[in-house]
């Protein structure tokens, strides 16, 4: 049986389920160990950080074949690079939806910069995706649906019923503030240098802003999953019902 710290009633009048309690208190070493393998397995899915790495290769391709064989070869070999990330993962056995994802990513940016007749287009797609991205994140803290937990909770089978504790809640919202931050900094510094036509800067802030904010990112979102105590859904018995109105 749980001890009577664990859990307490939420004080949402509309909610009589009972909830973790966010303390002080050290993190129970079981909902560590299973949060931890969850983790493991959202990253994954996500390429792992070889995956958030090969991200970065197209780009790094892309601008200096640009500045020395023009747009069209440049192109050719950013998709190239992408086809033999794709082929690579193939050969390795890893999951391939991400070298899937990044190759179909590749050649719609490598379309874009094609009909922007300008190396700088290759990153427009990335640019105004990260805008879209902020104001998702965002508007699902004003709707009290802070996104990480909406994703989280869908993941591992808990619902929505965390909305009810409001302790709970301000941890997602912090983790989804985070993303909101990283997606909005991202379209206000890049989108800033392809106005102004900085196209070999456009490529560094592509990469410095790219994985290496992603994981300062994770890292709060990993924080605040394992404060608020949420095992996966077969260990906490948690249900799916949906949430109060």
């Amino acid at each position: 049986m749980p001890s009577s710290n664990e859990y307490r009633t939420a004080a949402d009048p509309e909610a009589t389920v009972a909830l973790p309690v966010v303390t002080d208190d050290r993190v129970d070493p079981e909902i560590d160990t299973e949060v931890g393998k969850a983790e493991q397995t959202l990253l994954e899915q996500l390429g792992g950080f070889s995956g958030l790495i090969y991200s970065t290769l197209p780009v790094l391709v892309f601008v200096p074949v640009n500045t020395f064989a023009g747009l069209t070869v440049a192109i050719w070999a950013a998709l190239g690079v992408a086809a033999a990330i794709l082929i690579w993962r193939l050969v390795q056995r890893s999951p391939i939806q991400p070298a899937v994802s990044g190759f179909l990513g590749v050649g719609l940016c490598a379309l874009i910069a094609q009909r922007v007749g300008e190396a700088k287009g290759f990153f427009l797609f990335g640019i105004y995706t990260s805008l879209v991205y902020a104001g998702v994140f965002a508007v699902s803290i004003l709707l009290r649906r802070p996104l990480v937990g909406v994703i989280w909770g869908a993941l591992n089978g808990h619902g929505h019923r965390w909305r009810t504790d409001k302790r709970i809640r301000k941890l997602y919202d912090l983790a989804t503030g985070v993303w909101v931050v990283v997606f909005g900094a991202r379209y206000l510094v890049q989108s800033q240098l392809y106005d102004t036509d900085h196209t070999t800067w456009l490529a560094v802030a592509r990469i410095g802003m790219g994985w290496p904010l992603t994981a300062l990112a994770l890292v709060v979102t990993v924080w605040a999953v394992r404060r608020a105590g949420h095992l996966p859904a077969e260990k906490s018995g948690a249900g799916t019902e949906p949430a109060p109105s």
